[in-house]
């Protein structure tokens, strides 16, 4: 089994910046991919960004250009930095992990960006 835990969320203006930091734990060499999902209240949970095998990425692109996924050099840990954060980008963000024989998820973090 893989456990995921996040951490690096909180309250920030519009236009300001947050790093989400995910640290994935247990079997970690059944991990494909690792990557970022987001539910805003009353809205389905979708794709934020995905660290595929060999370093593809792939974006939301109400994201594209102003969140980054990256990889950490032991391969389970999964940074989001985000910038220009908008009001829209308020939401619970979950780290993913596609695993061998079902994906993992955290615990979430709540993103909230307010004046």
């Amino acid at each position: 089994q893989v456990q995921l835990v996040e951490s690096g969320g909180g309250l920030v203006q519009p236009g300001g910046s947050l790093r989400l930091s995910c640290a994935a734990t247990g079997n970690i060499f059944t991990i494909n991919a690792m990557g970022w999902y987001r539910q805003a209240p009353g809205k389905q949970r979708e794709l934020v960004a995905r660290s595929g095998r060999g370093g593809s990425t792939n974006y939301a692109d109400s994201v594209k250009g102003r969140f980054t996924i990256s990889r950490g050099s032991a391969k389970n840990t999964v940074y989001l930095q985000m910038i220009s954060l908008k009001p829209e980008d308020t939401a619970v963000y979950y780290c993913n992990a596609e695993v061998v024989g079902g994906d993992a998820w955290g615990q979430g973090t709540q993103v909230t960006v307010s004046s």
